[in-house]
């Protein structure tokens, strides 16, 4: 039996292996006729299906492009933010507020015919303002990608060129504003504001690298040229000649104290970007808390002698507002220097004490008429 056995393995092998090469080439052809199939069945749709692709690829593309509209919208974003809405708000309260006062001084001369006139002078002021902290921008872009990323120039939002263009119209067309409207002398002061805004920011001088000739020159622009120009501009509209009154003389020794201490703690929130470029302020110096405390202390010199002013000079103020609105700011300005001590001058922290200080400006203009 053991023999026999043996004896037909010899005949079984050639049989099993035909098996085995007859189901691998039926495997092959299958697998092959699959293939064919399939090539086929793509061929046949691979037109519509690649057509389909690139007519939505091309709808995808005409849709991410920007319309017209769209790139209006982002030039007039961008174009605010060049302008720098916060001094753009001070430069509007700061002329109208003494405008009122003017006129309510002389409340029988008021003309409602001078209103369009008087509307050109403000937009004049902001031209000169947006001409100032628009060529800033372009000689700060690299500080301003650290310091102020947010800013159009230095984020890509606008380009030099296009910030040189919106300076040369800006300041154009304030100079056209006033050598038309409003005489020699504005004409003469507007232009040295625009001279002072420019060696603040342009070489060879670039004198906001040098903390005092800064503070000097942002308390000359924003405290006395403002105040005086626009006083003596209305007064010569409604016919009378200059002459100081007790509140104007007032509110702009008190805004060139108020520009000063703007002028040294608008540089808190910049400590880094200005060490960085050498860029010599106060606060690079002394640091934010030192500065602060300086900022805080001259602010409150300022109400104190305004709440002494109106207490011996009852005649020419209302007292209980000068007093009253004045001690009020002065017990918010405390508590808020108190809160940036507590809050360990973070850098958020900081940026809020630099907004409230600006509030503070604000506050101030709203408060002259009444005065």
């Amino acid at each position: 039996m053991h023999r026999s056995s043996c004896a037909s393995l010899p005949c079984q092998r050639p049989i099993n292996a035909l098996r085995h090469w007859s189901n691998i080439r039926e495997a092959s052809h299958l697998r092959w006729s699959a293939q064919a199939l399939n090539c086929r069945q793509r061929k046949r749709h691979s037109g519509p299906v690649a057509s389909t692709s690139a007519a939505a690829a091309g709808a995808g593309g005409a849709a991410g492009a920007p319309s017209v509209a769209q790139k209006a919208l982002a030039f007039q974003q961008a174009f605010w933010k060049f302008l720098r809405p916060h001094t753009i708000r001070g430069t509007i309260l700061g002329s109208c507020a003494v405008t009122a006062k003017a006129v309510l001084e002389n409340p029988q001369l008021i003309d409602w015919a001078l209103l369009p006139r008087a509307a050109l002078g403000v937009l004049a002021l902001l031209c000169g303002n947006g001409y100032i902290v628009g060529i800033n921008q372009i000689y700060d872009e690299d500080i301003d990608k650290v310091n102020k990323p947010f800013l159009p120039i230095a984020s890509g939002e606008l380009s030099k060129a296009q910030g040189w263009l919106l300076c040369a119209a800006l300041a154009g067309a304030g100079l056209v504003i006033v050598a038309t409207k409003f005489g020699s002398l504005i004409t003469k002061l507007y232009s040295f504001g625009l001279f002072l805004g420019t060696i603040y920011s342009v070489p060879p001088l670039r004198l906001k690298r040098f903390a005092v000739a800064a503070f000097m020159i942002i308390a000359t622009v924003r405290g006395f040229l403002l105040n005086f120009g626009v006083y003596h501009a209305v007064r010569a509209a409604l016919g009378l000649p200059f002459v100081w009154s007790p509140v104007i003389t007032f509110v702009t020794s008190f805004v060139t104290v108020f520009a000063t201490v703007i002028a040294i703690t608008k540089d808190l929130p910049d400590v880094e970007g200005d060490r960085k470029y050498n860029i010599d302020t106060l606060a690079t110096r002394f640091g934010a808390r030192t500065i602060s405390f300086v900022g805080a202390g001259l602010l409150l010199a300022n109400y104190v002698a305004a709440i002494i002013l109106a207490i011996r000079m009852p005649g020419s103020f209302r007292a209980p507002v000068m007093i009253g609105g004045h001690a009020l700011l002065a017990l918010v300005l405390v508590w808020q220097t108190a809160k940036l001590e507590s809050e360990a001058y973070t850098g958020p922290a900081i940026q809020a004490f630099y907004r409230f200080i600006w509030n503070l400006f604000y506050s101030e203009y709203l408060l002259l008429p009444f005065l």
